[in-house]
């Protein structure tokens, strides 16, 4: 155990968010567009979450989501009994200074539901889906940022 972390220390090696790390670089310099749909505040809450939340920051960050819906399963008489949402964010970091665009990006991923309950489960089981896929597309954006958080100034 002490051999494995010191052979980590010496290859380089720093946690995300210890001292040094990306992801502390990142906490609480990054704000987010207001939200104007459910999804994006289940995005945004997620992100906030993970990264903090401010309304004034050195960094801006613009998503834009796009999500739909493939049937995935059907009975014999032609009944959906299951659905999969895809969902894709296309991110934008900006200098909230200046607006120059600093990292760009897109993630993507998808969930499922089953329709097989009644109404109420159905609509449950489409919502549960719907939020989450935006908190994977929103770890997904976090980690991108993260990765990349040694390129930005400052």
């Amino acid at each position: 155990m002490i051999l494995g972390a010191l052979a980590l220390g010496g290859c380089g090696f720093t946690p995300v968010y210890g001292p040094e790390g990306a992801g502390n670089r990142l906490m609480g310099r990054i704000a987010l567009d207001a939200p104007k749909t459910p999804n994006d505040y289940i995005f945004n809450r997620r992100f906030e979450e993970r990264l903090g939340r401010v309304s004034s920051a050195p960094y801006i960050l613009s998503v834009i989501k796009k999500t739909d819906q493939q049937d995935l399963g059907s009975t014999s008489s032609g009944n959906t009994t299951r659905y999969r949402l895809l969902g894709r964010a296309n991110y934008t970091l900006k200098d909230a200074a200046t607006g120059a665009v600093l990292l760009q990006g897109r993630t993507e991923s998808f969930t499922g539901y089953s329709t097989t309950g009644s109404t109420v489960a159905t609509l449950a089981a489409e919502r549960d889906a719907g939020e989450r896929l935006m908190i994977i597309l929103a770890d997904q954006v976090i980690d991108k940022l993260i990765l990349q958080a040694s390129d930005l100034p400052g």
